[in-house]
């Protein structure tokens, strides 16, 4: 781990800092309930898929994400290349019954433990992963965002073993082995996602 640690507290002393600062800022401004939403979608969207092609989809979309009739959003989906556009829009299109009450459902879940497993299972599409990349992007900075980048990394860090396929259970383990991480480094799971992605792709996104 001490390698890691190393490779972590190097780029808090270059440019970086300031650029994953900036994106922290950006996560934690306030949003109308369709800004919510509309992060929503972005993580249903980017599952099984890419975050730089969810990106470029949300902006495509927009509002519309609230308003389009399924047929049009999987149409839409398909003509911006979209993987699963037949899927996606069902996923989005069924979310939409949680739209009005965005605000109150986040407020009636103080625990981001409990309200990550509120959407897990009450919102089709979201898995652990996307449930917390969701959250992250709303402002919350106390869960882990573990996808194949981040098993990657910590695999060639030789902190975990070869994984086939990422369960509910090895994905709990893998979080609290990034919470110890994040302790060493004095940084929220929400930062050191980002640290970590950089090392990986050399870029920071959402």
């Amino acid at each position: 781990m001490e390698r890691l640690l190393q490779r972590i507290k190097a780029l808090r002393k270059s440019p970086v800092k300031a650029l994953i600062q900036k994106r922290m800022r950006e996560f934690a401004r306030q949003r109308s309930q369709k800004e919510i939403f509309s992060e929503l979608c972005f993580c249903i969207l980017t599952a099984n898929y890419s975050a730089e092609g969810g990106i470029r989809i949300q902006k495509a979309i927009g509002d519309e994400f609230c308003s389009l009739p399924e047929a049009k959003l999987a149409r839409k989906l398909r003509q911006l290349g979209h993987r699963f556009p037949n899927t996606r829009a069902r996923y989005v299109h069924e979310a939409r019954v949680h739209l009005p009450r965005m605000r109150q459902i986040l407020a009636e879940h103080a625990n981001e433990l409990e309200l990550r497993e509120w959407l897990v299972k009450n919102v089709k599409g979201l898995g652990y992963k996307e449930a917390s990349h969701f959250l992250r992007n709303i402002g919350y900075r106390n869960l882990a965002i573990i996808d194949f980048h981040i098993i990657d990394l910590l695999i060639a860090e030789k902190l975990i073993a070869q994984l086939k396929t990422i369960t509910p259970k090895n994905y709990l383990e893998i979080e609290k082995l990034l919470l110890e991480i994040g302790r060493k480094t004095g940084l929220c799971l929400a930062e050191l996602d980002l640290y970590l992605w950089y090392m990986e792709t050399g870029k920071i996104l959402k």
